[in-house]
């Protein structure tokens, strides 16, 4: 994503960025997901809701009245950074008075949590997980994320992103503690009757999770970044076409694109979106 981070990039800051570049416990299997499909058969889950179109991702919440601006059709949607120790930007407008007047001017919003970090990640974290704590710290990391979008006004049903950045899936001890901690948290954040996601890149922290034999407990939503300019979650899809299908992808195809709506000008990164956002009102 853009600005800092969310931890870089999204999270990282724009030089770490620029380094980055040189479901219930279910199997994850084809069609809509076996994830979702269970959910669909336990009534106490509440609705989804769902968007489809282009959204925006910037490091800090812009303010209600750019919201209002920016509102011209072009976006429907919006990334906010809702926790996270690895999250690298203040949040002053995100509160939960913001997220009902911004949804009422007719945003949909994707929440999205910087947690713990690959303890193969180059640069420091505020929050890196290690072998021995991956399973402990997603687990509090996913209870947090569900807090920090409930404050929010975000309800269960909502659907939360986590935020994995950039790092060598060829490390085998440290891809091994990434799942462990991606399964954990999307157990303590689906515990609490919240869909769940991941933001990935391609090449790397999507590919693990796209790729990995066990599918158990993985995220039910898949958001790649993969910066070729092109709108859309299908034509460039880098996975098994069997995966995240019937409305789980999310496809961040441009960033830092500095543009400029209703006086208010913004550097954001450009997704094309197919999948769950947060229920809210």
């Amino acid at each position: 994503m853009s600005g800092t981070a969310r931890t870089g990039t999204h999270r990282l800051t724009r030089g770490r960025r620029r380094t980055v570049w040189a479901a219930a416990g279910a199997a994850v299997i084809a069609g809509g997901f076996a994830v979702q499909q269970s959910l669909a058969t336990t009534t106490s889950w509440p609705a989804a809701t769902y968007y489809t179109g282009r959204a925006f991702d910037t490091c800090t919440a812009p303010s209600a009245s750019a919201m209002k601006a920016w509102h011209t059709g072009f976006y429907g949607a919006a990334a906010v950074y809702v926790g996270g120790k690895n999250r690298g930007c203040t949040q002053a407008n995100l509160t939960a008075s913001w997220v009902k007047t911004v949804s009422a001017q007719g945003w949909k919003l994707i929440p999205l949590y910087v947690g713990a970090q690959p303890p193969c990640a180059s640069g420091s974290n505020p929050e890196k997980m290690t072998s021995t704590t991956a399973a402990s710290l997603g687990a509090t990391d996913g209870a947090d994320a569900v807090n920090k979008a409930s404050a929010l006004g975000m309800k269960a049903g909502s659907a939360l992103y986590l935020d994995m950045e950039a790092y060598d899936i060829t490390d085998s001890s440290c891809n091994t503690a990434v799942l462990t901690y991606v399964r954990a948290w999307q157990k303590a954040v689906h515990a609490k009757y919240y869909r769940t996601g991941m933001y990935g890149f391609s090449s790397s922290s999507a590919k693990a999770v796209a790729t990995t034999t066990d599918r158990s407990n993985l995220p039910g939503n898949l958001w790649y970044a993969k910066w070729d300019k092109v709108n859309t979650t299908t034509t460039d899809w880098p996975f098994a076409s069997t995966l995240w299908t019937g409305h789980h992808r999310g496809h961040q195809y441009m960033v830092n694109s500095k543009e400029s709506r209703g006086g208010y000008t913004i550097t954001v990164d450009r997704d094309a979106w197919d999948a769950p956002v947060a229920v809210v009102g």
